[in-house]
Order: C-alpha cells, then sequence, then structure tokens
C-alpha cells in the first residue's frame, strides 16, 4: 500500500491528527530558520564590532565607540555596550565627572538590556519544547484511535477477518505515531541546539559589559584619581602653577 492509498484509506480522526502535526511541524521550521538567520547576523555583526569597539576604547575615543555601539543595533553585544555607554553619554558630552553612581547606573542599565536581549533571543524556545514534548503524544492517539477502529471493523465482521483485511487499519494506526517521532525529534535537537548557543551568546555579553564596566571604573571613574576629565584639569593646573599637584 503506497503513502497515498493510505491517506485516503485513513479515517477522518487520523487525517485531523496527520494534519495537526504538519501545521506543528510548518511552524517550528519557520521559527528554526527565523532564528537561525537572526543569531547568524548577529554573531557576524559582532566580530566586525568588537575589534573596532576595543581599538576605540584604548585609544581612549568614547565617541567614537559610542557612534559605533550605535551604529550596530544587530550585535548583541553592541546593544549591551551601547546601553551601557548610553548612560555616561551625557556625562561625556558636558565633560562632568563621572562618578561611582554613574558607573553603576550604567552596570543596572547594561543589566536591564541583558534580560531584554536575552528573552528576544529565547523567544519561540518554547515552541521547539513544546513540539518535541507533545508530538509523539499527538501520534500515540492517532495510532490508539486507529487500534481502536480496526478492532471495531473486526468485531463487525464477526471476528471472521482475515489479517490482510486489518492490515490497513493497523498500518494507518502506527503510520500516525512514526510520524508524530518524525516531527518530534528535530524539535528535540534544535531546541538542545539552540539553548547551547544562546546560553553562549549570553557569556559573550556578560564577559563584553564586564569589561566594558571595570573600562569605566579605572580610565573614567574619579574615585580612581585617573579620570579623563580630572588629568585635563590636572594638566590646566600644572600649566597655570609652578608648583607639584598635590594629589
Amino acid at each position: 500500500m503506497s503513502y497515498l492509498e493510505l491517506w485516503q484509506s485513513m479515517g477522518l480522526f487520523a487525517k485531523a491528527i496527520v494534519v495537526v502535526m504538519l501545521i506543528m511541524s510548518l511552524w517550528y521550521w519557520t521559527i528554526t530558520f527565523t532564528k537561525w538567520w537572526y543569531l547568524r547576523k548577529s554573531q557576524k555583526q559582532t566580530a566586525k564590532f568588537a575589534p573596532e569597539f576595543s581599538r576605540f576604547l584604548q585609544e581612549e575615543q568614547l565617541d567614537g565607540a559610542i557612534a559605533l555601539a550605535e551604529k550596530n543595533k544587530v550585535s548583541h553585544v553592541a546593544r549591551v555596550l551601547g546601553e551601557a555607554l548610553a548612560e555616561v553619554k551625557p556625562l561625556l558630552r558636558d565633560r562632568a565627572t563621572i562618578t561611582a553612581a554613574d558607573i553603576n547606573s550604567a552596570e543596572r542599565a547594561v543589566e536591564r538590556q541583558m534580560l531584554i536581549i536575552t528573552a528576544e533571543l529565547k523567544r519561540g524556545l518554547g515552541i521547539l519544547a513544546t513540539v518535541g514534548a507533545t508530538a509523539p503524544f499527538v501520534g500515540l492517539l492517532g495510532t490508539t484511535m486507529g487500534i481502536v477502529t480496526a478492532f471495531q471493523g473486526m468485531s463487525a465482521s464477526g471476528g471472521g477477518g482475515s489479517l490482510a483485511a486489518i492490515t490497513g487499519g493497523v498500518a494507518e494506526a502506527l503510520i500516525t505515531t512514526a510520524f508524530g517521532l518524525m516531527v518530534a525529534i528535530p524539535a528535540v535537537w534544535l531546541y538542545n541546539y539552540f539553548t547551547t548557543k544562546i546560553d553562549f551568546l549570553t557569556v559573550e555579553m556578560t564577559y563584553s559589559s564586564k569589561e566594558l564596566i571595570d573600562y569605566l571604573i579605572k580610565s573614567v571613574g574619579s574615585e580612581f584619581g585617573r579620570s579623563i576629565f580630572t588629568k585635563e584639569f590636572q594638566t590646566q593646573k600644572a600649566s597655570q602653577t609652578s608648583g607639584p599637584i598635590n594629589r
């Protein structure tokens, strides 16, 4: 019996089960390709963004680093670092002293942005998990009802039906379980793949944001006496006085 003949011989309930699993399959494959494409673009842009951003920080060109972060909106790392710099950007433009409170505010902004980005990255994973967990049971439901239908046919024929007479009913019953497994197995694989990928991206965002906060504390924060604005003030004061600068 071909698959077309098997489909034609299926009952209404079994056909409904197959249609439901087709919809589930199309749904999660759409999510899979969309998410894969987004993650690919984000990682590709991050690979270009990170070296340039590091160069700007090494050269103490914070304006260039801010502009670069604002330009790269797809990169997950750029979005996190850009949120931190956005907190201190007004102070940098006003040439004000950046305090520990300002840096703490930037750190909280990073944490908020990371929560938002992580939620965006995980969007759709629940569907993959649900399909992977429920598709075999949906197929099993079709199998159970198909076997019940096959035995009802045997009972209606007075129990004298041959094996060939019930083969079609049993095949109809088992095909729904097989189809459920075909839908569920890739969904579970993809769920695990994207979960691992997102965990890796989260580590990237956390590591990069901690590096930026450390940079702000050591190179810009006034409490350490190394603020770029403090150094400018000390340079001007040194040019006006002949004595040494008290630290």
